[in-house]
């Protein structure tokens, strides 16, 4: 787990690194497998994601698809000019300071 920048939040969040990512990628369909079990839709079906997710980085999330999009490698390094990180690993502009990056 690292704190890095949202894009779509735009804010500093706890980021999942690939093992942590599985555990919650596996959480996230438990949920989905949920739904067709209850036929309910509702965010009591992904409450083990949402638990694993602030235990393990303290955050409270209530959106189970805001945690699905906090992996740490679906973005790019840190821009070399404001620190935000690029939004992808091949993305050459930084949307925050304009900085063109160097490979």
């Amino acid at each position: 787990m690292k704190i890095r920048y949202c894009w779509r939040c735009k804010m500093d969040v706890p980021m999942l690194d690939e093992e942590e990512g599985n555990i919650a990628s596996q959480l996230y369909t438990e949920g989905f497998q949920e739904i067709k079990k209850t036929k309910k839709h509702t965010v009591e079906n992904f409450k083990k994601l949402l638990d694993y997710y602030k235990d393990l980085t303290g955050f409270e999330e209530t959106n189970p698809n805001a945690i699905m999009h906090h992996f740490i490698d679906m973005y790019g390094p840190n821009c070399e000019n404001c620190g935000k990180p690029y939004r992808t690993k091949t993305a050459t502009f930084c949307p925050k300071c304009g900085n063109k990056r160097k490979f």
